[in-house]
This record gives structure tokens, C-alpha cells and sequence, in this order.
């Protein structure tokens, strides 16, 4: 499929279109400056021509590694131009997550930043042979034989400031993004050209942004926040971009910055209602929180009601279908009787995708009835990089199994009870309990060990971890919080250790982790 005038749909053609319309417009605030539409362009094209230079070619993939800021953005631009797929890894990341993902993507050349560039040298990659750098990084040690470093600034100087001249295909693989793996190691959910134009012409589709749009962003772009960034960009909107949250900030750029649009998750929204408690603050600019993750308590929502007014948005969504598969409107946001037992749900399926609920031999039930969540939509992934197994149990005849379990109602709401494959959601970042247990297995004096997600006031869910031990107790719960400080991203460590003497199985035999999850989360 292709647009009319001939061009593909992908995303360089969606987002070069849309800087060109708003070139003199204001894109980007962060740290105190300011970029407009044609000043990011001109550095991403030139960026785009080092990356043809250095032989990267459509739906390669490159590597980020890059914190939120004005390089992330520039290069998240620059791949897209040239038509490539971006991977763009997190600075929670471990070193040893790093170096997973650089090995099972094959990316040749690398993106980094100060805090990440060691990661990446030291990652052990063997198709690795740039690192292009930002901000001064400079790796601590000497580079393993055949990687060079490049430092951005000095490579781009002469570089022609035109659009590249690369022509990605809509099949062309345009994005990989590691998520947890139910086997211990992050998975790539790949995604090509096509789905992502889609996606992103659903994120302006349900976002309900306007041509005035003010988005404060503050979460990691490699998460959901990057998919948002680029549907803002495609509206024309300025995104107002910070390294990491803050509450008091946040409340200061709706009143000072006149901020309309903000994305949260529950435990951020929870901080930006302590803070702004009895306070008087302009805050009258502000016309939507979309949040996710997992839904809002009734009482915080009458107190965001009270504070914000009736502006809340809640989507459901996993990386294999990013962001938008089921939508929660602001009037379902509601305290009235009538109405306040939607706000248990996640909201009906968007305009692009379908949802259904399904028994274990895949034959849809009834409504009312509880099974496996199952969704379509035109930008579901193309499968697991390196992963056929997963892929073939994840995509059946075209639907995506989500490993959720839920129920539908009569009117389509989709109520989420469990989660199938153990996935835990702890501030707004998924977490996989066996990630976490193989990270702990290994660790000297541990026998048995179970990781489980209980409910937590402020984290939606806290990591906890069960084991079983011969030895003292003490040393081996500093060994393993070492141990999974040392392997896992900080949000992945669990928030407690519990020293058993066993931990309780089924009938079956197995692990009985619904026992476990009665454990209180301090």
C-alpha cells in the first residue's frame, strides 16, 4: 500500500511532512531553550547524512542510547529520515541488559551519551563498530579492536542539512523495542514502517490533540512517551521535555508554561496531587492527563477532579501494539454511582483495533465471561527479533494473545483481572517476575526463589521476592539486593526480600504464587 503521489507510508514521510509545514514553529523546550520545527530538522538531516555515510541503510537498525533531550530527539529524527529502526535502550537499563540487547539486535552503530557510552563498549557486541557520541561521552576504558568513536558534534558540522536521500519500503523494519522476557531476557518486539505510520496516525486519533497542544513530557522516550512525542510533532504541538518527573515542576509549567497535555502514570499523578494539596495554582490551561498502566483509585480521581477538573484519559496498550488497543474517555472518568464502575476498566478498543476474550483453545466466550485478552490492529508487531518460538505463541491468525486476563461488558469495556504470564507493573514500567528470579537463582545460598507483584498504595504494584535459604538470612538478602542492583534496571528490583522456610505450591506442584501475593508491600 502507498499514498497517492507515490511515496510510502513510513515514517520519515509522516514526520519530514509535518516539520517542513511547521518549520517555524516551537518544537522543543528543555532546559531552557528552545528549537523550533526547522532547526531539528536541520540537525537530524545532517545526522541522517553520517548515519548513509558510515552505511546504514533502510531498516537497519541503529542503537540509542541516549537520556530525554534535545540528542534524543534529534536522533530519533535522523533515523527516521534515512529510514532505519531505531532501538533506543534506557538508562535503567543494567550494563548487562545493554549488552543483551546491542548483541541480539546486530546493530553496527551506536547513539550514546555520557552516562550509557561504557555500556555500550563494554557490551561485548560483535557487530558493533560506531559509536557516534554526545555531550562530551567519552568511554572510561580503552575500546574494544574495531569499534571507533565518533563524536557527533564535530562528525555533522559539514554535513548538508538536506533530507537524505534514502527511500525505506513499508516493509522495512522500523523499530525494535525490548521488553521483558517471560524467559529471563528482555525480548525485541519488532515493528515495520507501516505499522508505526499507522500507530502514530491512531496516537493523534485518540490523544485528541489540538493545534495549540502544550505537552509536558517526562517519562523515558524509549517507553510510551517516545510514540507521544512523535504524534505532538506530527500536530504541529511543542513539547515541553524533562530529563526525569518532578511534582513541583510539573505544577510549575502548567501555570508558568501554560501546559495543556500531560502523560503520567498513577504513582506520578498521586505526587502531583500531594504536591499541589492546598494550594492555590493557575492550572487552568491544562485539558488532558492521559495516563496508563493501570487504572486510578476512586478517591484520587475525585481529588484530581477537584484539582485538574474533568481532563483524565486512561489507554491500555503492550509494546507488541503500542500504546492505544482499548481507551478510556474523560466523561467514563466519574464519580456518579451510575457511571463509577467503568473506572475499574480500561476503557472500550480504539478506533483501530478490535478486542476480544478468549479460552485457552482460543474460541471466544461469551460477555461477562473470564479468558485471555486478545487484540487486533493494524500496527500489532511482526514478531520477536530472534524469537520464532515467542512469536508463534504470542501471533495466532493474526490476533495478538496479550497474556492478559480480562473480561468484556455489554458495551464493550474491557476489565483487566490478572496477568497470565506473572508481569508485574510497578511505577508504570512492566516488570517479568522470572526476569527478576533468574537474576536471583544464581545468587550463592539461594535454593528457591519466587517473585511476585502485591498491591502498593503509591507503585500500583511492588516488586517482592520470596527465598529459600540454608544460609544466614541477612547475608543473603544483601546478596541478592547486590545481585539485582548489579543485573537489573533500578524499577526491577524488588522493593522487599522474604527469608522462607518453603514457599507454597498447587495441587499441581508448581509454585503457588496467589498465596504468595498476600505478602504486605512496604
Amino acid at each position: 500500500m502507498t499514498t497517492p503521489h507515490g511515496y510510502p507510508l513510513t515514517v520519515k514521510q509522516l514526520l519530514t511532512s509535518a516539520s517542513q509545514r511547521f518549520a517555524r514553529h516551537e518544537a522543543l523546550v528543555h532546559d531552557g531553550r528552545s528549537y523550533t520545527y526547522g532547526e531539528l530538522a536541520d540537525r537530524a538531516n545532517q545526522l541522517g547524512h553520517l548515519l548513509l555515510r558510515l552505511g546504514v541503510t533502510p531498516g537497519q537498525p541503529v542503537a540509542m542510547l541516549l537520556p530525554n533531550g534535545p540528542d534524543y530527539v534529534i536522533a530519533d529524527q535522523a533515523i527516521a529520515r534515512i529510514g532505519a529502526a531505531r532501538v533506543a535502550l534506557t538508562e535503567m537499563l543494567s550494563p548487562k541488559e545493554v549488552a543483551h540487547c546491542l548483541t541480539d539486535c546486530g546493530a553496527a552503530v551506536a547513539i550514546a551519551g555520557p552516562s550509557m557510552i561504557d555500556a555500550a563498549a563494554e557490551s561485548g557486541s560483535e557487530t558493533l563498530r560506531t559509536i557516534i557520541t554526545v555531550d562530551g561521552a567519552a568511554p572510561s576504558g580503552d575500546l574494544p579492536i574495531g569499534v571507533q568513536v565518533t563524536p557527533m558534534d564535530d562528525a555533522v558540522a559539514e554535513m548538508p542539512t538536506t533530507v537524505p536521500d534514502s527511500d525505506p519500503a513499508e516493509d522495512d523494519l522500523g523499530l525494535i523495542i525490548y521488553t521483558g522476557g517471560t524467559t529471563g531476557r528482555p525480548k525485541g518486539v519488532m515493528h515495520l514502517q507501516r505499522q508505526l505510520a499507522l500507530n502514530l496516525c491512531s496516537h493523534v486519533i485518540e490523544m485528541g490533540l489540538q493545534d495549540d497542544e502544550r505537552l509536558l513530557l517526562m517519562s523515558p522516550l524509549p517507553h510510551s512517551a517516545g510514540f507521544l512525542l512523535q504524534a505532538a510533532f506530527l500536530r504541529g504541538a511543542t513539547v515541553f521535555l524533562e530529563h526525569k518527573f518532578d511534582p513541583e515542576l510539573t505544577l510549575q509549567r502548567i501555570a508558568d508554561d501554560r501546559v495543556t497535555y500531560l502523560f503520567m502514570v498513577p504513582t506520578m499523578i498521586y505526587r502531583v496531587l500531594d504536591a499541589a494539596e492546598g494550594r492555590t495554582l493557575d492550572l487552568g490551561s491544562l485539558r488532558t492527563i492521559l495516563y496508563g498502566a493501570a487504572p486510578i483509585t476512586a478517591d484520587r480521581l475525585r481529588q484530581g477532579l477537584e484539582v485538574f477538573g474533568p481532563v483524565f484519559m486512561q489507554l491500555y496498550a503492550q509494546s507488541e501494539a503500542p500504546n492505544f488497543i482499548t481507551r478510556l474517555r474523560r466523561e467514563d472518568h466519574t464519580t456518579d454511582p451510575a457511571g463509577a464502575h467503568r473506572l475499574a476498566s480500561c476503557g472500550q478498543a480504539v478506533a483501530m483495533a478490535e478486542v476480544r476474550i478468549v479460552d485457552e483453545d482460543g474460541a471466544e466466550v461469551p460477555v461477562g465471561e473470564i479468558g485471555e485478552v486478545i487484540a487486533w490492529t493494524p500496527y500489532t508487531m511482526v514478531g520477536y527479533n530472534n524469537r520464532p518460538d515467542a512469536t508463534e505463541s504470542t501471533l495466532r491468525d493474526g490476533w495478538l494473545y496479550t497474556g492478559d486476563i480480562g473480561r468484556l461488558d455489554d458495551e464493550g469495556y474491557l476489565y483487566l483481572l490478572d496477568r497470565k504470564n506473572d508481569m508485574v507493573i510497578s511505577g508504570g514500567m512492566n516488570v517479568y517476575t522470572s526476569e527478576v528470579e533468574a537474576a536471583i537463582a544464581d545468587v550463592d545460598g539461594v535454593q528457591q526463589v519466587a517473585v511476585v507483584g502485591v498491591p502498593h498504595p503509591d507503585w500500583g504494584e511492588a516488586v517482592i521476592a520470596f527465598v529459600v535459604t540454608a544460609d544466614d538470612p541477612e547475608a543473603v538478602t544483601a546478596r541478592v539486593i547486590d545481585a539485582c542492583r548489579t543485573d537489573l534496571a533500578k524499577y526491577k528490583v524488588p522493593k522487599q526480600v522474604h527469608i522462607v522456610d518453603e514457599l507454597p505450591t498447587t495441587v499441581f506442584g508448581k509454585i503457588d504464587k496467589k498465596a504468595l501475593r498476600g505478602a504486605p508491600a512496604g
